[in-house]
């Protein structure tokens, strides 16, 4: 027997329906929502980059706020 890893989402998929869970996850049938599906990864892709962005523009501003109290202290001891 092999190990599998149980993901979240299927332990979330198994809690609403069972019977969901087991026709794809073992008997290997997708499921009927395929556009649901399509539409969700396209969500789940465009919030990650926004998040990515988030992260990226949050460290620019302290790089900047950094920068900036290092030039006040250099007017200030000058």
């Amino acid at each position: 027997m092999t190990d599998r890893v149980i993901r979240a989402s299927e332990l979330a998929q198994y809690g609403f329906c069972a019977r969901a869970w087991w026709l794809g996850a073992i008997e290997g049938r997708p499921s009927a929502h395929q556009r649901e599906l399509r539409v969700g990864e396209v969500a789940h892709r465009r919030h990650g980059r926004k998040v990515r962005a988030s992260v990226a523009l949050a460290r620019l501003a302290y790089l900047l706020l950094a920068l900036a109290v290092l030039v006040a202290l250099a007017a200030l001891l000058r």
